[in-house]
């Protein structure tokens, strides 16, 4: 049977209507709680638009419900399976971050570290179910060894765990488990204050502030952020490598709070500042995990303009920006992921479906379990009443049947 885009409970907009009707608000008073238009709220729980994710997680917010009631996370179906059939492991390898197991062999730093970049590695492939499966042993193995270190070492091995932990998030994050996700990001936090590396600490701040993007906290995320780049210092003339990314990575943290806000003028500010440490970096780089660098700094461009909805600027930047082979994929899903919504918002049907179909391509499992693409999906399904076999085989792809 055809997905039709009207299955209950399906949208984001049909849920929203639903607990906001049971709050027993109007459409303008939940507009006036998020805040945005009247007009807005109509479209999306009508299905003309989609629900972006700002306006869900100030509607979460206004409505005093969990963001996973209104995006219907996690998501179920059999190619999501391998990955949730790691998570129970995961969850024993958190639990056990101060019970190390005095019997574990331990091997060498180098060894570990090696381990830690292949993890890493499947996460900027967005390689979820052979990341969970990697973790558990890593972590208990990086635990045991971390409390029986001293000195330098245990520093460096901390440095390890944090990255490890990382991981954690990264998993909790693309299936929308979100309580095990604030669980890693508080381990993230421990193990880097424990390697003694301020950048490394200023890194897990910056890492940090999404929570407050879900929360719809966009005060206090910047305050966050602020603090971070006072920490790191604000004069790029004396930074080295790892600072300036650490920095610019903080700056378009800040650019997508600020835009998120309705703050466009202080977004483009904090792009612009981004973009002049990308360029004293002179390329993209990777210290941390942060991927920060030119491309980087483009890809916020278009995120800023898809969250502000500045038609012309997501055309100038799919026209401009051409992504290098070997940018990580969980980075490049997400471009064409915001190129998609730019596109439905900008009224381009089929240069939208062709984004999702990009996305796909370079990151499958980031994908299938985002709630974007699904509002895309649906919207997209919507306006053109069902007719393109495309779309709908699209939906069956990430479970919408």
């Amino acid at each position: 049977m055809p997905y039709t885009g009207d299955t209950a409970g399906e949208r984001i907009g049909r849920r929203i209507a639903e607990v906001r009707k049971a709050r027993g608000l109007t459409q303008l008073q939940l507009a006036q709680r998020i805040p945005c238009s009247k007009s807005l709220i109509a479209q999306v729980e009508r299905g003309h638009k989609p629900a972006t994710p700002s306006l869900t997680a100030g509607a979460a917010r206004a409505l005093h419900v969990r963001l996973e009631q209104l995006t219907g996370q996690p998501y179920e179906g059999p190619q999501r399976g391998r990955v949730y059939g790691t998570i129970p492991d995961i969850q024993t390898a958190m639990l056990s971050w101060d019970l190390p197991d005095e019997d574990l062999p331990v091997r060498s730093y180098d060894d570990l570290a090696a381990d830690v970049a292949r993890a890493s590695a499947l996460g900027r492939k967005a390689k979820y179910a052979k990341l969970g499966l990697m973790l558990p042993p890593l972590l208990d193995e990086l635990s045991t060894a971390c409390h029986a270190a001293d000195g330098s070492e245990r520093e460096r091995l901390f440095g390890l765990l944090s990255e490890a932990y990382a991981g954690v998030t990264a998993i909790a994050y693309a299936v929308g488990l979100f309580d095990l996700r604030s669980q890693a990001m508080d381990r993230v936090q421990w193990a880097a204050r424990e390697s003694g590396d301020p950048l490394r600490v200023a890194r897990t701040q910056w890492q940090r502030s999404t929570l407050f993007l879900k929360a719809a906290a966009y005060n206090r995320g910047m305050r966050l952020l602020d603090r971070v780049r006072h920490d790191v210092g604000e004069d790029i003339a004396r930074m080295d490598a790892p600072t300036l990314s650490v920095h610019g990575a903080v700056h378009l943290r800040s650019a997508m709070f600020a835009a998120r806000a309705g703050n466009k003028p202080t977004a483009r500010a904090h792009l612009d500042a981004a973009a002049d440490a990308a360029r004293l970096l002179g390329k993209d780089a990777n210290h941390y995990g942060l991927e920060f660098g030119p491309t980087n700094v483009a890809m916020h461009r278009l995120g800023v303009a898809v969250e502000t909805y500045d038609g012309p600027e997501v055309v100038r930047c799919a026209e401009h920006t051409r992504l290098p082979a070997n940018v990580a994929p969980v980075r490049a899903g997400r471009w064409y992921m915001d190129l998609a919504r730019g596109w439905l918002d900008y009224g381009n049907r089929d240069k939208a479906l062709a984004a999702l179909q990009a996305a796909r391509r370079v990151a499958p499992e980031q994908t299938r379990n985002h709630p974007q693409v699904r509002e895309t999906v649906q919207t997209l399904i919507h306006k053109e009443r069902y007719s393109k076999e495309s779309s709908t085989g699209f939906a069956a792809w990430i479970g919408l049947s």
